[in-house]
């Protein structure tokens, strides 16, 4: 199971940073089907496949950040027996999991209360937080007129427009991405998610920068929501991908080269609010 989440998540299979953390931690249980003979050869073991698992993307923070506490927490009872320690490990991986879905929740519940009944969003790509958050806003009964940005080229918009079509309460566009700028003069609010928040920048699938810049030009504000465990201080650099160039041509790149980075970074000056399970934040 630890294997095959490392290649899914090698494989960029699982797109959404929260659901890869919580695939991660649980297959961490695969360890307490294993034997040990020692407390300390069980340990070894924990921290090699919870490396291996943090470094198969090193740009979900969130995976990062729930994978070194899993650790911590395992460590800090100081297990004396193999058992105690296989115990400890699978209640620290239930509380991980619960963390993480109940920090979705929370985070979508708060950023659903900005959204006002009428009100015309602009989102990007297939953030879970965010289809949360539109979930949550649809439930409450409030209607919306939903601008989808494609993000190419894997084309994650095209998920989010066909899971609110045919939705009531909403009526969804999608977009191609050149023209943002076209729709966000009727938005009222930019919605995004988020891979991590560091320091000063957040960082996104790519598309987000250019769509808040042109926010702010059109005085549109931004909304990110996410978890507080986004939020990465020292110990994580973030390491951006590329994408092969077949995801942008079918034809081979002959005498030129290919650019397709999977993220951006968005200063927080261009946004209006960052949202997490514990607060509002206002820039």
């Amino acid at each position: 199971m630890i294997d095959e989440t490392v290649r899914q998540i090698q494989g960029d299979e699982i797109q959404s940073p929260s659901i890869g953390a919580v695939k991660a931690a649980e297959a961490l249980r695969e360890l307490s089907t294993r034997e040990y003979h020692t407390v300390e050869e069980f340990m070894r073991s924990l921290v090699s496949n919870s490396r291996a698992l943090r470094q198969a993307n090193q740009t979900h923070a969130i995976l990062y950040t729930t994978q070194q506490r899993i650790i911590a927490e395992v460590n800090e009872l100081d297990p004396t027996t193999v058992d105690e320690a296989k115990a400890r490990l699978n209640s620290v991986i239930e509380d991980t999991v619960t963390r993480v879905e109940q920090s979705k929740r929370r985070a979508a519940e708060r950023a659903a209360e900005l959204v006002d009944d009428g009100d015309t969003l602009l989102v990007h790509e297939h953030s879970s937080t965010v289809m949360a958050t539109l979930d949550r806003v649809l439930e409450s009964g409030k209607r919306l007129t939903l601008y989808v940005a494609e993000a190419r080229p894997r084309y994650l918009g095209r998920k989010t427009a066909r899971r609110f079509a045919g939705r009531d309460g909403v009526d969804t566009t999608l977009v191609v991405d050149g023209a943002v700028g076209y729709y966000l003069s009727e938005a009222d609010r930019v919605l995004v998610g988020m891979n991590c928040l560091v320091e000063d920048t957040v960082y996104n699938t790519v598309g987000t920068y250019p769509i808040a810049a042109t926010a702010a030009s059109e005085a549109v504000p931004v909304t990110v929501v996410g978890s507080a465990a986004k939020f990465i201080g020292s110990g994580f650099d973030f390491d951006n991908e590329f994408g092969p160039s077949p995801e942008v041509l079918l034809e081979p790149a002959e005498g030129f080269n290919v650019g397709n980075p999977e993220y951006d970074g968005t200063p927080t000056r261009l946004l209006e609010t960052v949202v997490t399970e514990d607060s509002v934040i206002e820039f």
